[in-house]
């Protein structure tokens, strides 16, 4: 198995999303979210895992390289295997490791949305990233169109699509007894996040995204971002502000016509900055914000 995740990772590394990366300086780090819950942080999206009697079961991967490193955190964790693993959306630090995974035999659940860009490939123009289409060991095994549950180690596990706003397959993924939320790309920690309009993302959208999640968040339940650090319902709810207070800014200037140089000089981001802007630029956040929300072409 090493040697086939070596070589795996070998040919992940040529393809230009994995340059500038050393994946061999990267350590995995896990917290412990709840009895059985855990949350695993390296390079790419964040990890979830529940471990208990009736095996592992895996939210998102990370990327192909990472794979034996995440397989090492799990196996510290439980010696159970990985059965089940859900996808939350379809870009690459979120569904790197499939194949690797799928090849171990852990079954893959996703969105159908996931499954079709996943099938076909695709790119992302602003991030210069190109994908390929997946290999059929990468590729959802069972796909769903609005939610999927699980009975497994004491809990129900419900991966729930959302509105269009980070992509059109996004999901977050709820432990209803645990009180425990893996909630995907459509929430990250105190960073500006990025929303893929040419996979089907929406601006507005993550707010009603947020809005779906909402209900279903207490002041008790523990949040797995897409990125960042564990989180609550204050992060979230500080998460829409942020967002809504944005977009009341930058629509009203694209619909006047302003074009994207004089949006950034307006600075519609100014009091957040400070907070959210560490890991991605206020300057393409507006651009995300900005192209986003122009008119669709025709």
């Amino acid at each position: 198995m090493k040697k086939a995740l070596v070589a795996l990772a070998a040919a992940a590394l040529s393809s230009s999303v994995f340059a500038q990366r050393n994946f061999d300086a990267v350590q995995m780090k896990t917290t412990k979210v709840a009895e059985g819950i855990y949350m695993l942080e390296g390079e790419g999206g964040n990890i979830g895992v529940s471990a208990g009697e009736d095996g592992v079961f895996l939210i998102d991967d990370q990327f192909a390289p990472l794979s034996a490193k995440v397989m090492d955190a799990v196996k510290a964790i439980s010696d159970k295997p990985i059965r089940f693993l859900v996808n939350t959306h379809w870009h690459g630090d979120h569904v790197g490791g499939n194949e690797n995974f799928g090849k171990a035999g852990t079954v893959i659940i996703a969105h159908d949305n996931v499954y079709k860009r996943m099938s076909v490939g695709g790119a992302i123009t602003v991030l210069k990233q190109n994908y390929a289409p997946y290999p059929k060991a990468a590729l959802p095994v069972v796909s769903f169109s609005q939610s999927a549950t699980f009975h497994l180690n004491g809990d129900d596990v419900s991966s729930i699509h959302l509105p269009p706003a980070h992509t059109d397959g996004d999901s977050f993924v709820r432990f209803a007894k645990a009180n425990v939320i893996h909630t995907g790309d459509v929430f990250a920690a105190y960073r500006y996040p990025f929303i893929d309009v040419e996979s089907g993302g929406s601006v507005k959208g993550i707010l009603a995204a947020l809005d779906r999640m909402l209900p279903v968040i207490d002041d008790n339940t523990r949040l797995i971002p897409g990125h960042g650090g564990l989180s609550s319902k204050k992060d979230v709810l500080a998460y829409r502000k942020m967002m809504a207070t944005i977009v009341a800014r930058v629509e009203p200037m694209v619909k006047s016509g302003k074009t994207l140089q004089q949006v950034i000089d307006a600075k519609p981001t100014r009091e957040f900055d400070e907070e959210w802007g560490k890991f991605r630029k206020p300057e393409a956040f507006v651009e995300v914000a900005y192209r986003g929300l122009a008119p669709k072409k025709k």
